[in-house]
């Protein structure tokens, strides 16, 4: 397959086009089951030993890439250990996710998505997040035996939040805390010696394509640079693919092959600023870094990765007109 099939290939028109590029992998029934996790023998064989021992530890940390079963893993806990089957509402579970801060209010990743939100920030855990995990956790369980709090991305907790959750790990006797991470490295290591760990892995290729079947979402692996730019994690190859299908095949279709003239290369990079959001230009950073590695070889890596660093710092269109010049 040359570059511009490689770079244009056609997608089935059965995948999911809308503006969000966040994949939800994980189902949202009621009722859970290990069972239906993946690839993560070790990561259900120790949650299953704590739930037959009637061992629950007061804090754990599933560590492991993004997309490959943390979520999941952890709604099947609550639902076998503490008997919670729905935590929509649930009172005895807190769910946080990282947020934005939105005209004064905090916006949820998820909510941001919903909306079509797009920030150039990232988005955080915040100390107001801290705090609302140690009041719940101030009174007794209404319905379970013991109340559960979740963490997602628990790696982007700030400084000063990182320490009141620290102080919360070490007084809680109410309930257990559960720290989703991709980066648990980030984390304090205050903070991971006081939680039992949970190692989450990369998929085989035979276990992500069984993954992708039973979410009717196959097709995506066609495509063989979104395949390798998901490495083995089913919510990746799905975010990956619908940032894909978010960019204008034109763009695509340009970007496939050099540049004749230096005003091409003026023109694109017009148009990659006029024609996408700041995420998807950081994303497209990333895709090129997998296809032009095909046509150029390893030394537009490091360009690449340098054109990521700048968009972050100046302006969009001037870091394509320098990126896109060394291609003309």
């Amino acid at each position: 397959m040359n570059q511009l099939n490689l770079l244009t290939q056609e997608l089935p028109e059965q995948a999911n086009t809308t503006s969000s590029t966040t994949a939800v992998v994980e189902p949202v029934e009621s009722t859970a089951e290990f069972s239906s996790i993946e690839g993560q023998n070790l990561a259900v064989s120790l949650l299953l030993g704590a739930i037959a021992k009637q061992r629950i530890a007061p804090a754990y940390l599933f560590a492991g890439p993004k997309g490959v079963g943390k979520s999941l893993a952890t709604k099947c806990f609550l639902s076998q250990a503490f008997d919670i089957h729905n935590i929509i509402n649930h009172p005895d579970v807190l769910w946080i996710e990282p947020t934005y801060l939105h005209q004064g209010q905090l916006l949820k990743e998820s909510e941001a998505v919903a909306d079509g939100v797009h920030w150039k920030s990232p988005s955080l855990i915040r100390i107001e997040q801290v705090r609302e995990i140690t009041q719940f956790l101030s009174t007794s369980a209404l319905l379970t035996p013991k109340k559960a709090v979740v963490i997602e991305s628990a790696e982007k907790i700030q400084l000063g939040s990182a320490n009141a959750l620290l102080k919360t790990l070490e007084e809680t006797n109410t309930g257990t805390i559960i720290l989703l991470s991709d980066h648990p490295q980030r984390l304090l290591a205050t903070i991971t010696s006081r939680c039992q760990p949970i190692p989450f892995q990369r998929l085989s290729s035979a276990e992500i394509t069984i993954v992708m079947k039973r979410l009717g979402q196959e097709h995506i692996l066609s495509n063989p640079i979104v395949r390798m730019m998901a490495a083995g994690s089913p919510g990746q190859a799905i975010s990956h693919y619908n940032y894909l299908k978010s960019i204008p095949q034109s763009l695509l279709e340009q970007l496939a092959t050099p540049f004749t003239s230096l005003l091409d290369a003026l023109k694109i990079a017009k148009e990659i600023e006029a024609m996408l959001e700041f995420d998807q230009q950081l994303w497209l950073l990333s895709y090129l870094q997998h296809s032009w590695k095909h046509q150029h070889g390893d030394n537009w890596l490091s360009k690449l990765e340098e054109a990521k660093v700048a968009l972050l710092n100046a302006s969009p269109r001037l870091v394509w007109e320098v990126l896109l010049l060394q291609n003309s």
